[in-house]
């Protein structure tokens, strides 16, 4: 169990701990802040949560009455080059006190690394009071995680699943609570899965199942960045809210060893982020200026996502790996022991 809260915790820690390279943007205004974190940590955001969503089945198959497995289940979304960066148009940027530009360009718009991605240089930008030119800040921008998590946004979970009568089967998954001096994190999901193929007459020589899926997955995390941020205050951090929810049709083999199964699923979800604390400014055009708790930004998901599958039962114990095709593709692991 320490091992999977080891594993969330790299995937939560190596996107919010980039927050705190947010800092220098104060220089040029809170609203601005916000506009750069909100598209700086969206394609974090979203990965984590296909990544929350994967390995909730490995069969259509519903358990019988009083049937059960635990599940050990290992996640990965998986980051392609378009989740590294997005569009910075500084136009959207400047207002009538100052103007904003890049140290090393005279373009407007320009691609800028993502939580996911890294400036390699890094890009700086020069913000001018237009009432003073003389007065002046220039801020480096925040780079991402680049390749240091090898592409992968991982989570993982205990999980369990429970047999009732009429094809119905309950599911429940968390991650052992993690609380240290900088980091706290929980997370949990349940779920219902109903096999239709058991209302019919035939079921027993149908050589398939099919089934449906809901599922609810929910993380709170927070990351005190006090002593790592360069700007002064108190009691800095990033709380982080994120709910999804998973809706699944799935099909698979009855086969006594070795099965497939596949399907077809729709996840919506959302996850918000709270900037807290205070942060003085002593640079840049906003001279010396302090701000409470500045700001929140969000994200939201919503796509349909194809999965393959196969899995292997020797007794009690079972084997299964699957990949998942959606805005971020996902690939997954279980060790599953049970009784049906």
């Amino acid at each position: 169990m320490k091992k999977i809260a080891l594993l969330m915790l790299f995937g939560f820690v190596a996107l919010t701990s980039k927050a705190q390279d947010i800092d220098a943007l104060f220089a040029f205004g809170e609203e601005n802040a916000e506009r750069f974190t909100n598209d700086y940590l969206k394609p974090g955001t979203n990965g984590l949560m296909h990544s929350m969503n994967a390995n909730w089945f490995n069969t259509a198959d519903a358990k019988p009455l009083g049937g059960f497995e635990i599940s050990i289940i290992a996640n990965a979304a998986m980051v392609q080059e378009e989740h590294k960066s997005f569009l910075m148009d500084l136009d959207l940027y400047e207002t009538e006190d100052f103007t904003v530009e890049f140290a090393d360009s005279n373009v407007r718009a320009r691609n800028v690394a993502s939580v996911l991605g890294e400036n390699n240089p890094d890009i700086e930008l020069i913000i001018t009071d237009n009432d003073n030119p003389l007065l002046s800040e220039q801020i480096t921008l925040p780079t991402g995680i680049g390749d240091a998590s090898a592409n992968l946004l991982p989570t993982a979970f205990i999980q369990g699943a429970l047999g009732l009568s009429k094809g119905i089967e309950l599911k429940a998954r968390f991650v052992p609570k993690i609380d240290t001096d900088e980091v706290a994190l929980s997370m949990y999901g349940v779920g219902v899965q109903f096999e239709m193929t058991k209302w019919l007459p035939a079921d027993k020589y149908m050589p398939v199942a099919i089934s449906g899926l809901v599922a609810y997955t929910h993380l709170d995390g927070s990351y005190d960045i006090t002593e790592s941020s360069g700007v002064d205050g108190d009691n800095q951090r990033v709380e982080s809210n994120t709910n999804t929810m998973l809706f699944q049709l799935i099909a698979s083999t009855k086969l006594p060893v070795i099965n497939f199964y596949g399907g077809l699923g729709y996840i919506k979800g959302k996850s918000e982020s709270d900037v807290l604390g205070t942060y003085t400014v002593t640079g840049g055009p906003f001279v010396k200026r302090t701000y409470v708790d500045p700001f929140s930004v969000s994200s939201e998901v919503s796509s349909v996502r194809g999965t393959i599958g196969t899995k292997l039962k020797l007794g009690f114990f079972r084997l299964n790996a699957e990949y998942h095709l959606s805005e971020f593709n996902a690939f997954s692991v279980g060790v599953n022991f049970g009784f049906r």
